[in-house]
C-alpha cells in the first residue's frame, strides 16, 4: 500500500497539477491576456488533444522502454511542460505547452494505472487502484492552497507547479518498480467492444467532468467571490478526492458489473447541478465536495472493470484505448462548453457537466435481464411436503 501511495504522486502531478490547476488560473490568464471563455476553454482542449496523442503513443513506448521507465519519463516530461508554460504569454506557445503536459500526463496515467492494477492483483484488493487515482486530490489541494494567493502572477504559479511536479517525480521514482520492468514484446490487444456501454459512458463523462473544474473558478470570479472562498472551495474539493478511496474502494471492488460506475456518474451529475441552486458558499462548497468525492472514482471504476474483464497481458492496450476515448471526450468538452458560456453565462458549464454525466449514468446502468420462470414440476399429492 505504501508503494501505491507513492505511485499516487503520478496522478497528483499529471492530473492535479498539470490539468486541474489550470482551472484556478483561468480568471488571471483570461484578464491579463484578454481571452474569451472559448479561448480559455481551448487551452483545456489543447491539453485534451495532447492527452489523446499521449494515449495513442503509450503502448508503443511501453513496448520500447517497459512500464516503469515509461512512467518515470512521463513524470519528468510533465514537470518540464509545466515549466515551459511559465515562460511565455504567446497563445500558440501556451497551447503547445498545455498539449505537451497532456501527452506526458496520459503516459503517466496509463502506466501508473497498470502498475496499480498489478499491485491490486498481488494483494487481492482493489484499494491500490482507488488510492492511485485519489492522488489527484493532493495536487488539487496544493494548487488550491497556493495559487489564489498569487493573484495575477500566473507565470509564478506555473513555475511553482513545475517545482512541485519535479518533487513528485523524485518521490515516486522507486514506486514505479514492477515485476515486468523489461520492455515487452507486445502491449497486448485492446478489448473495447465487449464493454461498449462502459466506453460510451466514459466518453460522455470525459466531455462533462473536465468542464466543471475548468470553469469553476471563472464561475466564482463572475460572482466576485473573495480569494478566501476560492481557497476553501478548491482545497475542500481536493480533500474530498483524497477521501474518495474510503467511500468507493468497497463498492468498486464488491458491487457487480457496472453498478458502481453508474452510481458514481449519477452522484457526480447531482453534485454539478447542486452548484446551480444558489451562488452561496455553503451550496458551492457542498457541490465541490460531492464532485471531488466522486469524479476520480469513475476512472478507478473503469480501471477495475478492465482489470476484471480482460487478461493481464491486455491491460496496457485496453487501458490505453479507453484513455484515447477519454481524451477525445475531454478535448471537445471545454471548448464547446466555453462557446455556450460566451453566448449565455458560466452557468452553462455546470449544466453541461450535469447533463452529460446524467446521460452517462443511464448508459452505464446495468441492464437487468428477466430471468425465465423455473419449470413447474408436478408433485404427487400423496408425497410429503417440505416441512415433513
Amino acid at each position: 500500500m505504501w508503494q501505491a501511495v507513492r505511485l499516487a504522486l503520478g496522478t497528483a502531478s499529471a492530473l492535479g497539477l498539470a490539468r486541474f490547476a489550470y482551472g484556478l488560473l483561468v480568471p488571471a490568464m483570461r484578464d491579463d491576456l484578454h481571452w474569451s471563455l472559448a479561448e480559455a476553454g481551448a487551452m483545456s482542449t489543447a491539453n485534451g488533444l495532447g492527452y489523446l496523442l499521449g494515449a495513442m503513443a503509450a503502448a508503443v513506448v511501453v513496448r520500447l522502454l517497459g512500464t516503469a521507465a515509461t512512467f518515470r519519463w512521463g513524470m519528468l516530461l510533465t514537470a518540464v511542460a509545466l515549466a515551459a508554460t511559465a515562460t511565455s504569454d504567446d497563445y500558440l506557445v501556451l497551447l503547445t505547452a498545455r498539449a505537451a503536459a497532456g501527452a506526458a500526463g496520459a503516459v503517466v496515467f496509463i502506466t501508473g494505472g497498470v502498475i496499480a492494477s498489478r499491485i491490486a492483483t498481488r494483494v487481492s484488493s482493489g484499494a491500490p487502484i482507488t488510492v492511485y487515482f485519489a492522488g489527484t486530490g493532493l495536487g488539487i489541494v496544493l494548487s488550491g492552497a497556493t495559487i489564489p494567493a498569487l493573484g495575477d502572477h500566473w507565470p509564478v504559479a506555473w513555475a511553482g507547479l513545475s517545482v512541485a511536479a519535479g518533487l513528485a517525480t523524485v518521490v515516486s521514482w522507486t514506486a514505479a518498480r514492477t515485476d515486468e520492468d523489461a520492455p515487452a514484446a507486445t502491449a497486448g490487444r485492446a478489448r473495447v467492444r465487449p464493454v461498449w456501454r462502459t466506453a460510451l459512458a466514459y466518453v460522455l463523462f470525459a466531455a462533462g467532468y473536465i468542464t466543471y473544474i475548468t470553469f469553476l473558478s471563472a464561475y466564482l470570479a463572475e460572482r466576485h467571490a473573495p480569494t478566501t472562498q476560492v481557497v476553501i472551495v478548491w482545497t475542500s474539493l481536493g480533500l474530498a478526492v483524497m477521501a474518495a478511496p474510503a467511500l468507493w474502494s468497497r463498492p468498486i471492488t464488491d458491487w457487480p458489473g457496472t453498478r458502481a460506475l453508474a452510481t458514481l456518474l449519477g452522484v457526480l451529475s447531482g453534485g454539478a447541478a447542486l452548484a446551480l441552486a444558489a451562488p452561496t458558499l455553503p451550496v458551492i462548497l457542498a457541490s465541490a465536495i460531492i464532485y471531488g468525492a466522486t469524479f476520480m472514482g469513475v476512472p478507478a471504476a473503469v480501471t477495475a472493470l478492465i482489470r476484471s474483464d480482460t487478461p493481464p497481458a491486455d491491460w496496457t492496450a485496453t487501458l490505453a484505448a479507453f484513455t484515447m476515448l477519454f481524451a477525445a471526450g475531454q478535448t471537445a468538452g471545454p471548448w464547446v462548453a466555453g462557446i455556450l458560456a460566451d453566448h449565455t453565462s458560466t452557468e452553462a458549464t455546470l449544466v453541461w457537466t450535469a447533463v452529460l454525466c446524467a446521460v452517462a449514468a443511464m448508459i452505464a446502468a446495468p441492464v437487468r435481464r428477466q430471468r425465465p420462470a423455473p419449470p413447474t414440476v408436478a408433485r404427487d399429492p400423496a408425497s410429503p411436503g417440505r416441512g415433513a
